[in-house]
């Protein structure tokens, strides 16, 4: 016999010794030499030397453990089948080899042992008070426990135990084992000692007293059942628990059952956890098993497949024929008989124990629901929660988190094993070298707070009034031992801190206003407030005026304590004069309050249009500081200058501003700067020119210096913000750049513009002829009740045109051209299409032009530069029916000379940059020649350039190509001169670019800049060909003095 551990141990041992061949040596025994080395054995207990083994021919035929019948390897432990246990009680003719756990020690008495192997270890079931569950970990065993297993040999004859420790060993264990009384919980002995009145445990005179900490573990769990109260007294539910032989747990469970209505399956539960389980699983017929009893299993509940498998046997003893046939019923379905029978003993004697304490059985089977929650009243302890946070569990932890820190899994035989719910409740937590859930069950956490009231720990957060009940809210966070059940909970915090409750509804519902109700103290304090904070928001003075801690005060001393709510507050107002509520403007204000309305006005009037402005004081918030609703079609009306200088109250720390943006040198003329911004305010003329150019003249008069005044480092908030609106008030756009919102909306805001709320007579569309009479060079009509001017054009929609009003005279302007030369064109359409076919066989020309886009494109772009010519030119566009029909004749006989006009200039251009692209290419010392004229003939000719080149210079451009090469001619003699005047022309072209950029996004068109730019082409001219002669003297200092005119 070999002293085993436990069952796993047993399994890995017999697996081995099947496999080992023994030599067929006759001097070996059956188990290897006397000193038992085949095994890796210590040497043998007794202290003198061991008798030889017997000869294994006294039995038969030497054995071997593979492939001969004579030796047999037999398994003993406590789970063994009945058939298995009966194998090692009959005797046989073949040697056996037992491999049994401590039950082999007192419990049974195996025949025919003469050899004993002891590993000196075994699993003891051990109670842990620190994690609560019961361990069965591997200990080594006492001295009496090892004198005992060695006494299972030499029962009949003499015998041998070999140890597989040595003597040093033995001698340092302790000479008993534990008792019980020390191993196992005491939840129980305290009960009974509390219902006999045998006096507190502590001072009870036990022969070996258990520690303090097992005393205390018994208590926490007697609370835990609900079964002692505070002071460790019974309770009435512990009175009744201590009357039922049975576990705490059990007992707890079955008095709630009654109460649920599940006593007669919580009977059949607590009756099967007292027995050992009756379901056998024989090892080489373990899948037969498994299926049998999937008769019995349900997926959510181990629990509820015990009733099943009770309700199963009692319909079979009920229908038994036979005695025989029934233990045959129950081995067919891997049922053990005899423990079956102690099954229904223990069930038997419960039912009687509970009827004798007035218990009813219920008569209808119970749910799922009920039963469960009866089960947790004594398993609070051994819940779980499923964690999916692989990061969070250490290597070899379970997947469930359980009470008071513990991590376990569901043991496999669960049928909960593979499907893992997220709430559990075991029967039992095992720890055997991994805690193990047996018994298992799918539960809702719901179930486990209501079971677990009494030890719940609830804690609160955020406390804050809440507008939708009128009520104040908190989150509130359920834990049981460490287990959260709820973690943010909404739930009505005003009778759990009525005091804190009724301030923060003070502070939330009277003055934040966070209150629904229609009483008219409530309305006017409201509108009080309200205009007191847009002041505030004006004055960039937030919290300073209003002063909300004088508002609470205020209430505080009116509002009764202990009403923290809306309905109580309701119900008291129906006591009082609600104008005892209502507050005056010296309640809410604290001292200093002085703004003047005019510099911060509540409206701004574009083209005789009040738009409001609305301020806001959130730094870093988009609608920071003033902003101003203004309609789409108003958007051309309104000017930077109007705008920089439409809010007085903003105008100094704007000023202040851009004086401290200033460049060094020219900002300490300015010091100190609150006397600066004083004068230049006092000087400057209001909305006459944008705030930042304003800045840039004052200091140029004052210096002599010109200034870049950067206006982007000015605070945004000190910038007017515009929200452009559509005709049903929703936003289209926002910003502070008025010159972007131009870009992006402009065109739409001329179009919208004349759209009046009855309609027009100068809107039209689908216009081929002049048929509407003359066109008036602006009008008066009516739009959201405002009356507005607008300027009626022509507007080109490529196969006819339309009559619209436009926002400015400008607009107008532009528009109308382009709608005579369409309306022209279509009187004169069989002369274009004659044209139109004639420029398609300028088959070479294009072939010059592939570079800069297609035939088709080119063709096109030919042939609205030509009609925009021929059909007005250079003339004013017709606002009469009598001036168009004349400018409709004017027009036909233009039509061929401006076309061979054309088309000779673009080829002799193309011609040119041909040969300028070739010099390009060639090698030169001349870098900076090179680079300058790339760039240089780029803006000359480029994609578009023939509809672009104001027909002016259009005689002119040829001759700014032959400067390009007559440059590249001279270089090798007069490089550094050439040197000098590229610097000139660069500075000026630079300073020429970055205008031209801020107008374009301004959407500004300056004639004097397009002047400036072609002055700068004559000016290459004269610099650098100066023999092919400029139509007008021009010089460095003549552009310098024309850009001071030209607009900023």
């Amino acid at each position: 016999m070999i002293f085993l551990p436990g069952e796993r141990e047993i399994r890995e041992t017999a697996e081995a010794l099947r496999k080992h061949h023994v030599p067929a040596s006759r001097e070996q025994g059956p188990l290897g030499d006397a000193t038992g080395r085949e095994f890796g054995t210590a040497p043998r207990s007794a202290g003198t030397a061991s008798p030889p083994l017997p000869d294994p021919s006294a039995r038969g035929p030497r054995a071997t453990f593979r492939g001969a019948p004579h030796t047999e390897i037999l398994p003993l432990f406590a789970r063994l089948s009945v058939e298995e246990q009966d194998r090692i009680f009959k005797p046989g003719n073949a040697r056996r080899i037992v491999l049994a756990t401590n039950v082999a020690e007192t419990s049974l008495t195996v025949p025919g042992i003469r050899y004993v192997i002891d590993t000196g270890q075994a699993r003891v079931k051990r109670y842990s008070a620190r994690n609560k569950v019961e361990q069965l970990l591997i200990e080594k065993i006492s001295q009496a426990s090892a004198n005992q297993r060695a006494g299972r040999c030499g029962r009949v004859m003499d015998g041998i135990c070999i140890r597989l420790y040595d003597e040093d060993d033995f001698n340092n264990r302790p000479r008993f084992t534990d008792p019980e009384l020390l191993r196992s919980s005491l939840a129980g002995v305290i009960l009974r000692m509390k219902s006999l009145g045998l006096g507190n445990v502590e001072g009870f005179p036990f022969i070996d007293a258990p520690q303090s900490r097992f005393i205390a573990d018994g208590y926490r769990l007697l609370h835990e059942l609900n079964a002692l109260d505070e002071r460790n007294e019974l309770t009435k539910i512990g009175e009744r628990v201590a009357k039922l032989p049975l576990d705490p747990r059990m007992a707890r469970m079955i008095l709630a059952a009654e109460r649920s209505g599940c006593l007669a399956e919580m009977l059949a539960i607590a009756s099967f956890l007292s027995v050992q389980d009756p379901r056998e699983r024989p090892q080489d017929r373990a899948g037969s098993a498994d299926e049998k009893h999937k008769l019995f299993a349900d997926e959510r509940s181990d629990f509820v497949s015990v009733v099943k498998l009770w309700h199963w046997f009692d319909e079979a003893i009920k229908h038994k024929k036979s005695n025989r046939l029934l233990q045959n019923q129950l081995a067919e379905h891997f049922l053990s008989p005899r423990r079956m029978r102690e099954w229904r003993d223990v069930h038997g004697q419960l039912a009687t124990q509970v009827a004798e304490m007035g218990l009813r059985l219920n008569e209808k089977p119970a749910g799922y629901d009920a039963l469960h929650q009866a089960l947790l009243t004594g398993l609070l302890g051994n819940i779980g929660f499923k964690s999916d946070d692989v990061k969070a569990r250490k290597p070899g932890e379970g997947n469930y988190q359980g009470a008071r820190g513990l991590r376990f899994s569901l043991h496999p035989a669960s049928v909960l094993a593979k499907k893992g719910p997220k709430w559990v409740v075991a029967a039992e937590l095992t720890d055997v070298g991994r805690l193990m859930g047996r018994m298992a069950a799918e539960v809702r956490p719901e179930w486990i707070e209501a079971a677990s009231q009494h030890v719940l720990e609830r804690s609160y957060s955020e406390p804050h009034w809440d507008r939708k009940s009128a009520r104040v809210m908190a989150y509130e966070r359920v834990t049981l031992y460490g287990v959260t059940l709820a973690s943010r909970r909404r739930v009505h915090y005003g009778p759990l801190e009525p005091s804190l409750a009724r301030e923060l509804f003070i502070r939330g519902a009277l003055v934040a206003g966070e209150y629904d109700t229609q009483s008219k103290w409530f309305q006017h304090n409201r509108e009080l407030i309200k205009h007191i904070e847009e002041l505030e928001h004006k004055a960039r003075k937030a919290g300073v005026w209003l002063d909300e801690e004088r508002i609470y005060k205020f209430f505080d001393a009116r509002i009764p304590p202990g009403l923290h709510n809306g309905p109580a507050f309701e119900k008291w107002l129906k006591t009082i004069d609600p104008d005892t509520l209502r507050l005056a403007r010296e309640d809410i204000v604290a001292e200093g309050l002085d703004l003047s309305q005019g510099l911060y006005p509540e409206t701004l009037l574009i083209d005789g249009v009040e738009c409001a402005v609305k301020y806001r004081f959130e730094p870093g918030h988009p609608l920071d500081g003033a902003t101003l609703s203004l309609p789409l079609y108003l958007l051309n009306k309104v000017s930077e200058a109007q705008l920089d200088w439409a809010i007085p109250g903003l105008l100094r720390d704007r000023v202040n501003a851009l004086f401290k943006a200033l460049p060094k040198d020219i900002r300490n003329s300015f010091i100190p700067l609150a006397q600066t911004v004083t004068a230049f305010l006092g000087e400057a003329s209001a909305g006459e020119a944008p705030l930042a150019q304003s800045v840039a003249a004052w200091v140029a008069r004052r210096t002599g210096k010109q200034a870049d005044v950067r206006e982007a480092e000015v605070d945004a908030h000190l910038r007017l913000n515009l929200r452009v609106l559509d005709d049903g008030g929703q936003e289209l756009a926002m910003g502070r750049d008025l010159a972007a919102l131009k870009k992006q909306l402009g065109e739409t805001a001329s179009l919208a513009y004349g759209k009046s709320e009855a309609g027009s007579e100068h809107e039209r569309e689908g216009i081929t002829a002049w048929d509407f009479g003359d066109l008036p060079a602006s009008v008066k009509f009516s739009r959201g009740g405002q009356s507005l001017t607008g300027y009626p054009a022509l507007v080109d929609y490529g196969d006819s045109v339309a009559m619209k009003l436009m926002d400015t005279p400008e607009n107008a302007e532009a528009e109308t051209r382009k709608g005579v030369v369409r309306l022209v064109r279509l009187a004169l359409s069989a002369q274009f299409r004659q044209l139109e076919k004639d420029l398609a066989r300028q088959t070479a020309l294009a072939l010059k032009y592939r570079a800069f886009g297609n035939a088709d494109g080119f063709f096109a772009e030919l042939l609205d530069t030509i009609a925009n010519r021929a059909c007005l030119g250079d003339d004013e566009p017709p606002r009469k029916q009598k001036e168009f029909d004349k400018q409709k004749e004017r027009a036909k006989p233009r039509i061929a000379p401006v076309t061979q006009a054309l088309l000779k200039s673009v080829e002799e251009c193309l011609d040119l940059h041909q040969q300028v692209q070739a010099r390009l290419a060639q090698k030169s010392p001349f870098a900076h020649a090179l680079k300058d004229e790339q760039a240089h003939l780029a803006r000359l000719i480029y994609p578009g350039f023939i509809g672009a080149t104001p027909w002016e210079h259009w005689q002119h451009l040829p001759r700014y190509l032959r400067a390009i090469l007559r440059r590249f001619d001279k270089l090798p003699g007069a490089g550094e001169r050439d040197a000098r005047h590229t610097a000139i022309v660069q500075g000026l072209e630079a300073r020429y670019q970055e205008r031209l950029a801020k107008h374009r996004k301004a959407g500004i068109h300056d004639p004097l800049l397009d002047q400036f730019r072609w002055h700068l082409e004559e000016l290459r001219v004269s610099l650098f060909a100066q023999e092919l002669k400029t139509p007008y003297p021009v010089s460095a200092k003549r552009l310098e003095k024309l850009w001071e005119n030209v607009q900023a």
